[in-house]
């Protein structure tokens, strides 16, 4: 039996059966790792493709300016520009994410008066490249000026609708520091406190104002009040109108309440005078049933 049994595992046919089943199991494993090997480097291929390919994107970036702010104040330039930020997919993506460089322009080296600068950046990454919109400025560039003036305050009306009378304003603050271009600050004429009046106000206002630098004609200057507001408050009494109005309805009361006491007095006498007729008709009425009866 058991030379039977290792006769049968010696044949020729049964070797090559198991032969075949073993190479098939080994075709079908190498296969199947490479197929996994495959896929898994066109992942990473794709991977490595998608982070080195390019993009651009817009950023709305403020405008940093250099100067000696103690000294110049510069007008003319905004506050906002436009940089479109190209390179690899990934460096854009985090510049977007993390805006961590500057647009800016230097007028350190430059004179008072009106120029025409380039803008730059600072802090972008070698490999990412920039386009700034506008890539120029014009810019106008004064000495800085600074005056102290007196604060003034004005109504929008004198007279209100009901009779009250507007009592004399007072601020709180009486002089404030005007901080500007030389050119601008020449041109202040007053500080002016505007306090808007309801024309049926009754009671005292108390208002917080912007504080405006007008020139001679009116306009508002583009200056820096410091401080920028004042508390205003207006007192508010009865004026003649109301007193002799309310001096009127007391008279009025009172002559009504004089010519109710003449109805009453009257009332009262008359209703006296008819009862003493009224006695005297008795009187009479008796004196002659007396007369009769003597008579008889």
């Amino acid at each position: 039996m058991g030379k039977d049994t290792k006769g049968f595992f010696r044949r020729k046919w049964f070797l090559r059966i198991i032969s075949l089943i073993l190479a098939l199991f080994l075709f079908m494993y190498v296969n199947g790792s490479k197929s996994g090997f495959l896929r898994q480097n066109t992942r990473n291929n794709n991977q490595s493709s998608a982070l080195m390919s390019n993009k651009s994107v817009t950023l709305r970036m403020p405008l940093d300016v250099t100067i000696d702010n103690n000294k110049y104040i510069v007008s003319g330039y905004p506050q906002y520009v436009k940089v479109k930020v190209t390179g690899p997919s990934a460096l854009v993506t985090t510049t977007s994410n993390t805006q961590n460089f500057k647009v800016y322009a230097d007028l350190s080296d430059l004179t008072p008066g009106k120029h025409r600068v380039k803008l730059k950046t600072s802090g972008l990454n070698s490999e990412l490249t920039s386009k700034i919109e506008p890539q120029y400025i014009n810019v106008n560039i004064q000495p800085r000026k600074t005056i102290t003036m007196k604060v003034t305050i004005r109504l929008s009306t004198r007279d209100l609708d009901n009779g009250y009378k507007l009592g004399r304003p007072h601020s709180d603050i009486q002089t404030v520091q005007v901080t500007g271009s030389r050119d601008e600050v020449n041109k202040v004429n007053r500080i002016v406190a505007f306090v808007a009046i309801p024309h049926d106000a009754k009671d005292n206002i108390a208002r917080q104002v912007t504080l405006q630098a007008i020139d001679r004609n009116g306009q508002t200057l583009n200056v820096v009040t410091s401080p920028t507001t004042t508390n205003v408050s207006i007192p508010i009494s009865a004026g003649s109108q109301s007193s002799s109005s309310n001096d009127s309805s007391s008279s009025s009361s009172g002559s009504e309440e004089a010519k109710s006491n003449s109805r009453a007095t009257s009332r009262n006498d008359s209703s006296d005078s008819s009862s003493e007729t009224s006695q005297s008709s008795s009187s009479i009425s008796n004196e002659d049933s007396s007369s009769s009866s003597r008579n008889q």
